[in-house]
């Protein structure tokens, strides 16, 4: 080989080095990360799990996970689409098996803007008011969902101000953090579509799966008017959606003189650990008398208000209910949920007892 020719392909080569190594460092750059898991599934007895978002995603809600033997069902379907999505692929570690079934214990957003994602081959449960809501399209209005959904581009351009005034690096930082999260959980939000259970009843409904028992009970109206439990006999769990939970659950749509009543039938049930929509699991069972007292007590403090011709905003401010502080440690200042406060004088309006 002639030296010029030597040289040439010495360059040629040199080039195609250089192109490579390029192409390299392009696909170094491109790589997609690896993805933080959205749920933990902890296992709670046989084939029952509860599926707890990790953070890496906004999903709102607890949901309950039962593998049967041949199919599964979920309990609620989350607050989007995309946290429905994430929590398929995810369940893919535990079974293999498809679901059959999802309950929505009732029809606000967080519990069931998830629905769309399920095809023709599932069938979606809920109770008759639930159908009605969602079939109104009821879960992408009200009180509860202006308060977490509707605010979103209020609260995002908030935070973009504050960002833009800051001079802290690390407060700069953290901001930054929040926008992209938010940005992306209106992203999600902003394909839901509401989707109506396919199956809905209205006092109780038993499925039996291969050698489980799965009943579906709706014990009277509480944190919407039409909530259900879902009741596990054999292993002694109920998922109790937002009717029952660790704290006090969000009132804006609630039946507050009936809510203790309904909370007295599930006394009657026969189980161990409860699954809530919000929170941790629990086995005290003496927690749904606390709740039935907070009720008791809101409902009283607040109907005093209405007598006296108190507006809610002002009311919401004067009800001290710390009374209940020490089962409910977030109870530390003076003042109620201005939202349960304006449903409960909406109630009073109507003439509620």
């Amino acid at each position: 080989m002639s030296l010029r020719r030597q040289s040439i392909r010495r360059v040629i080569l040199a080039i195609a080095g250089i192109v490579a190594g390029s192409l390299g460092l392009v696909a170094l750059r491109r790589a997609p990360q690896q993805r933080v898991p959205a749920f933990t599934f902890t296992k709670i007895a046989d084939d029952v799990y509860f599926a707890v978002g990790t953070g890496s995603l906004t999903v709102f809600c607890n949901a309950a996970v039962v593998v049967n033997d041949n199919d599964v069902l979920i309990v609620d379907s989350h607050v989007s689409p995309e946290a429905a999505r994430s929590l398929l692929n995810e369940l893919k570690a535990i079974t293999t098996k498809p679901v059959r079934y999802v309950v929505n214990t009732h029809f606000h957003f967080d519990h069931s803007g998830g629905n769309q994602t399920y095809g023709p081959g599932v069938e979606i449960i809920g109770h008759q008011f639930t159908r009605e809501m969602l079939t109104r399209g009821a879960s992408l209005r009200g009180r509860a969902f202006d308060r977490y959904i509707g605010s979103l581009p209020a609260t995002i351009a908030r935070l973009k101000s504050q960002a833009d005034t800051t001079k802290d690096t690390t407060a700069k930082s953290a901001l930054a953090r929040r926008i992209v999260t938010q940005e992306a959980f209106k992203r999600e939000t902003d394909t839901i579509r509401a989707t109506p259970p396919t199956v809905s009843f209205d006092h109780a409904l038993t499925l039996f799966r291969g050698g489980r028992e799965i009943r579906l009970y709706f014990l009277g109206r509480g944190h919407t008017g039409g909530d259900i439990v879902v009741h596990l006999p054999r292993e002694r769990v109920l998922v109790s959606g937002d009717l029952l939970l660790p704290g006090v659950p969000f009132g804006g749509d609630g039946f507050f003189t009936e809510w203790p009543e309904t909370l007295e039938r599930i006394k009657a049930l026969d189980f161990d650990v409860v699954l809530p929509g919000h929170g941790a699991p629990f086995r005290d069972r003496e927690r749904i008398t606390y709740l039935q007292a907070y009720f008791r007590d809101f409902w009283s403090k607040v109907s005093e208000q209405y007598r006296m011709g108190v507006s809610p905003e002002d009311a919401a401010r004067r009800i001290d209910l710390r009374n209940h502080v020490a089962h409910f440690p977030t109870l530390t200042a003076l003042g109620a949920d201005i939202d349960a406060v304006r449903r409960a004088y909406e109630l009073l309006g109507q003439g509620r007892p």
